[in-house]
């Protein structure tokens, strides 16, 4: 066993090298000029593209519609910018939305914090003011207490009288003039044998 460990060991020149690491091909990331275009410009449409001829009615109509003013752009999202925060919940559910589940129109940005600000977040609860809520509340506790006022001075007495005893029951509950009990000790070992 320990031959095999000597005839594998690899000289000192092995461990002093530094090791090298080449990238594959499939992760050299390759990008065309209309990519980058797209990227730097995601609105416009390049007029030498025969593939998007198509989709150029589509992107001048919605172009056309108002769009919200986008805030400046943080460094920590990537210069990605943000369109102003709105839950979808306030938006006029009856307006010309292109995705009217998420009222939402084509090609408008998205917020970083769509999920909270989605259609499918929890609802803000705007049916109540937080005054006519505690006055609600204030109705409700009222109400049981009056109940509460009504019904104890309406409830009926207790049919029976307590028994009563002269002396309170104090020699049979075990007071001064009750029975001592009596402790019974086992008996010791030496005992046992004695008998």
């Amino acid at each position: 066993m320990i031959l095999r460990t000597l005839a594998a060991a690899r000289p000192l020149s092995h461990l002093l090298r530094t090791p090298t690491y080449v990238t594959s091909l499939t992760q050299i990331r390759t990008i065309t000029q209309a990519e980058q275009a797209d990227i730097d410009d995601p609105g416009m449409v390049s007029p030498d593209s025969s593939s998007c001829m198509l989709f150029q009615p589509i992107v001048a109509l919605f172009a056309s519609q108002s769009r919200p003013i986008l805030t400046s752009s943080s460094p920590q999202n990537g210069g990605y910018s943000n369109p102003p925060p709105q839950k979808r919940q306030f938006r006029d559910p009856y307006g010309d939305w292109w995705d009217k589940q998420e009222r939402r129109n084509f090609g408008e940005p998205v917020h970083e914090d769509h999920d909270i600000l989605g259609v499918f977040s929890p609802h803000e609860y705007t049916h109540f003011t937080a005054r006519k809520g505690f006055v609600l509340l204030g109705y409700f506790v009222g109400t049981v207490l009056g109940l509460c006022g009504v019904v104890s001075v309406y409830y009926p007495d207790r049919p029976a009288v307590e028994r009563t005893f002269e002396d309170g029951l104090d020699r049979e509950l075990g007071g001064k003039g009750a029975l001592l009990a009596q402790i019974h000790e086992e008996p010791t070992m030496e005992e046992n044998r004695d008998r």
